[in-house]
Formats: structure tokens, sequence, C-alpha cells
């Protein structure tokens, strides 16, 4: 079928023979090229989650230690290194 989009050749290895099989019970009736996209996006979506459940955590984790260690230096540290820097 014509196309401006790019193709994509793709060689089944093990992993991918078994991923497809796997994924052709899931979704019978499927070409193996359609098996792939489903999977490939399936994975997309995997991923997306993922990324989202590890930014929720960092920003848990930065919420519970916001200011838990604003006591160890002196306040005028900051000021007192910059002026070392510039003299």
């Amino acid at each position: 079928m014509p196309t401006t989009r790019p193709r994509l050749t793709v060689t089944e290895s093990d992993e991918l023979t078994a991923a497809l099989n796997e994924a052709s019970t899931y979704w019978p009736g499927e070409s193996r090229s359609a098996l792939l996209v489903r999977l490939a996006l399936a994975g997309h979506l995997a991923i997306h989650a993922e990324h989202g459940v590890r930014l929720e955590q960092r920003v848990s984790a930065m919420l519970k230690w916001r200011g838990a260690f604003s006591d160890i230096y002196d306040p005028n540290l900051l000021r007192e290194l910059r002026e070392d820097w510039t003299a």
C-alpha cells in the first residue's frame, strides 16, 4: 500500500516470537504485524504510566523532605561563600 510514512522492517527474535504468540491469544485473529503494533502501543502506555508513577514518587519525596535540613547551615553561609568566590 502506498504511503509517505516510514516503513519498518523487524526480524522476529525468540523473545519477539514469544511475545507475538502470547499476544495472539489476547487479540485472536490479528495478523502478526497488527499484533506488533498493538504490543508497541501497549508498551508506550506502560512506559507513560510508569513515568507518571516515578514522577509522583519524586514529588512526594521532595515534599516529605522539604526544609528538613534548613537548620544545618548558618543562614549567612551562602552569602559568605559567594563573597569568597568574588574575592
